[in-house]
């Protein structure tokens, strides 16, 4: 029904989205100018969009439209074998390539396929990854920095607070608190922002979301975030507070 020939005398035809997103720059209802065997031009009407499809960077049209613009290419090159058991595909490759060896039939796993075509992305991903990593240990330095600033411009007032009896112990812990909360605050609007922004792109078939890695990447940021405002709490608290309050 997708590859139905429409009115405007486009081939109506289907591409992978990665392929038509990103090499092709289309989008569905484009008509793009596609060579011929004899050294025209034919227009393709983009009809639908596969996810996570095994033919990435091919563009698909019916039968009879490839036969009348590409008449030499004879026979078919390509088969999908769909294995109604999946125990049974194992067993049904190895029948298929005793039979048919004369051929030269070569066959390859679909799961197979797509790693081989998601190799590049999962390297830039790793990439990206790493980068995030050491984005995350600088973030963290970073608060720690900014955690000790604030507590040494404020060692007047918690000097007043242990002189009416608080103990430095719980001065710790109200710093680690205070700043604490902030940092959960935060993580919280990161992550409701973060899913708002990409909830269209999980809706979309084939996608999902990684929720192990995310629950280390944000278990990771809170942990990184609470050891460093911790040590900014006891570097700028050590020592005597009482003579701050000469300051205030």
């Amino acid at each position: 029904e997708v590859l139905k020939e429409n009115e405007d005398a486009a081939v109506p035809a289907i591409v992978d989205m990665n392929t038509g997103m990103w090499m092709m720059h289309v989008k569905v209802g484009d008509v793009i100018d596609y060579p011929d065997e004899s050294g025209g031009t034919f227009k393709i009407r983009i009809a639908g969009f596969l996810a996570n499809s095994v033919l990435q960077g091919d563009l698909i049209i019916s039968e009879k439209q490839f036969v009348k613009h590409f008449p030499s290419a004879s026979g078919y090159r390509v088969f999908l074998i769909d294995s109604v058991d999946p125990k049974a595909t194992a067993a049904i490759a190895n029948a298929l390539s005793f039979a048919l060896e004369d051929y030269g039939l070569e066959l390859t796993p679909a799961t197979r396929r797509l790693a081989e075509f998601s190799k590049v992305q999962n390297t830039y991903l790793d990439i990206f990854q790493a980068l995030g990593g050491l984005a995350l240990l600088l973030g963290s330095v970073g608060l720690g920095v900014v955690v000790l600033r604030n507590v040494l411009e404020r060692r007047g007032e918690l000097a007043l607070l242990q002189a009416v009896g608080f103990r430095k112990s719980a001065l710790h812990w109200l710093v680690l608190a205070e700043h604490g909360g902030l940092l959960i605050l935060g993580l919280a609007a990161g992550i409701i922002s973060a899913a708002i922004a990409v909830w269209p792109a999980l809706n979309a078939p084939g996608q999902g979301m990684p929720l192990k890695l995310l629950a280390w990447m944000v278990g990771g940021i809170l942990l990184s975030g609470l050891l460093w405002t911790w040590l900014a709490a006891v570097i700028a608290l050590r020592g005597k507070l009482l003579p701050a309050l000469r300051h205030e």
